[in-house]
């Protein structure tokens, strides 16, 4: 799929994670949106959380508000509770995912439904378009039993949650930023390789094992993310024991962003607009 003579993307920077606080004291390793690596254009942020301690996470994330951009939220293992001030109510399993476009204003609560055990997941900010920041605000909420593997060769399987390989497509759909979303499992000594659109901002982050990236090889060690160069196509490989990896990958937007906690829009009036109105009870 690559062709005979694939130019391979490089690593263009590795950053490792930063432990962080978030929510009502929700402990989280932060990927993206550090100083550090502040975000990959569409990206703004990436959380990773992981504790079978229930002091690390079960306090949650109560009422918060959130406009102009969508939340990504894949749960590894455990399960959340989510609300809004919609009257929209689910329930986030193990191997699910919801893709929340916030859009011009929603308040929403994440709440562990458990009170022991792992909890392990991923949160990923995607900046809205600004023609696209007030749109209505919805959700794209899959259970596990309807992300479909892709089988590669050597016993490569990934999770398509977003894009498509090897002819199998993931269920998110209608994001302006035309997003790729995989997890890869990659057996010992597995090889995975996929082209992607030049232009798209990549990135990977292994949170099982270590991998080596693109060819020549630069290590990628568990903790750490990579931002990668351009290129037409991302290898990947796990010489030293199996790997699951998270590769995200999305077509930048290119335009001011102007961000106060939970609000991300082009304008700082935009900002203070958005301030007013939640005070005002307009989310």
């Amino acid at each position: 799929m690559d062709g005979p003579n694939p130019i391979y993307r490089p690593v263009a920077r590795l950053v490792r994670g930063v432990p962080v606080s978030d929510g009502a004291g929700v402990r989280l390793n932060r990927l993206i949106g550090t100083p550090q690596l502040e975000d990959v254009d569409p990206f703004l942020m990436l959380d990773e959380f992981r504790s079978d301690d229930a002091a690390d996470y079960i306090a949650g994330f109560p009422d918060h508000p959130h406009r102009g951009f969508e939340t990504v939220t894949y749960m590894l293992a455990g399960r959340m509770r989510h609300a809004d001030n919609r009257g929209h109510e689910g329930r986030l399993d193990a191997g699910s995912v919801q893709w929340m476009t916030a859009g011009r204003g929603i308040v929403h609560s994440e709440m562990p439904e458990q009170e022991n055990g792992l909890m392990w997941g991923f949160q990923l900010w995607v900046n809205l378009p600004g023609k696209d920041k007030m749109t209505t605000p919805r959700y794209q909420e899959i259970p596990p039993e309807q992300i479909p593997t892709a089988a590669l060769p050597g016993g490569v399987t990934v999770k398509v949650i977003a894009g498509a390989i090897a002819g199998v497509r993931g269920p998110i759909n209608g994001i302006a930023t035309d997003p790729t979303m995989f997890d890869i499992a990659l057996p010992a000594n597995g090889r995975f390789s996929v082209s992607l659109p030049k232009g798209h901002s990549v990135f990977l982050y292994p949170f099982i094992g270590d991998v080596e990236v693109g060819e020549p090889a630069t290590r990628l060690a568990h903790g750490h993310i990579a931002l990668l160069g351009e290129g037409g196509a991302v290898a990947i490989k796990a010489p030293q024991g199996e790997a699951r990896v998270l590769l995200v990958a999305g077509r930048p937007l290119g335009e001011p962003v102007a961000r106060y906690g939970p609000f991300v829009m082009n304008t700082p009036q935009e900002i203070r607009q958005a301030v007013t109105d939640y005070q005002l009870g307009r989310f």
